[in-house]
């Protein structure tokens, strides 16, 4: 009498790990340099550095919104296909401008302690902000960063390094000087974003709405009628100071 035998599970096939990069690889391997370099096709001297430094110059010069593939492309003279052998498309660039753009991190080793170094970096990352305002913009979303600007975190996070807190509050603090620092900013760099006001203008706007009910509004009536806004010179260094006055009381109580 025949036996059944028990058909046989076909073999599973290893699962692959999720690409930490997902829809970002073409920006990690534009960043990280490893694109493979075009072996024909555009003339010598176009590399994916000089597109994003003419990239740059337009953003400067003109904002965020006009840096287009077409406009670099006639910025340097040349067609935008030959653009897209180097550069996979304007997110991509973006990225890349970013890289460019903030350079490396200060060198902090001449500052004696943790607060002067974390302080000489927020003060250089401001200073980063009003050269290429655009960049304000272009970081604020959560995106693979390129060598440049990984420096920079790493610089903040090794400034910290002797404070003898553990590496988990290094990273939050961190955070909370990168956040002062980006939200000041926005007060003060100027901004050719359609629709985006500067920081004096939207003082004024905000206070001509306040002084039309200012009994609805008494807290931002008394600040605002008093000239004391975001907008001011102080804004940087008023909300570092209490920033980095917190993580010192944060050290003492670690320690």
């Amino acid at each position: 009498m025949p036996v059944n035998k028990p058909a046989r599970k076909p073999a599973s096939r290893p699962r692959r790990p999720p690409d930490p990069f997902g829809e970002q690889a073409r920006s990690v391997d534009l960043l990280w340099g490893e694109r493979q370099r075009p072996t024909r096709g555009p003339r010598p001297g176009l590399s994916a550095e000089s597109i994003a430094r003419a990239a740059i110059a337009v953003a400067d010069a003109e904002g965020l919104d006009a840096v287009s593939m077409q406009r670099v492309a006639s910025e340097l003279g040349f067609t935008t296909m030959a653009l897209y052998r180097h550069v996979p498309g304007k997110d991509e660039l973006v990225d890349l401008m970013v890289d460019i753009g903030v350079g490396p991190p200060p060198d902090l080793a001449a500052s004696p302690g943790w607060r002067e170094r974390l302080a000489a970096w927020a003060r250089a990352l401001w200073a980063v902000f009003h050269r290429h305002p655009w960049s304000l913009a272009a970081t604020n979303r959560l995106r693979v960063m390129g060598p440049l600007e990984l420096a920079w975190a790493d610089a903040a996070l090794a400034a910290l390094a002797d404070t003898g807190l553990p590496p988990g509050e290094r990273h939050r603090a961190f955070l909370v000087v990168l956040g002062h620092v980006r939200s000041a900013a926005q007060f003060s760099v100027r901004s050719n974003r359609a629709r985006s006001l500067s920081g004096p203008q939207w003082a004024a706007a905000t206070g001509t709405l306040v002084a039309r009910d200012p009994a609805r509004f008494p807290a931002l009536q008394e600040v605002l009628s008093a000239g004391t806004g975001p907008g001011d010179g102080d804004g940087l260094e008023f909300g570092l100071g209490v920033v980095l006055d917190g993580i010192a009381a944060l050290v003492a109580r670690r320690a």
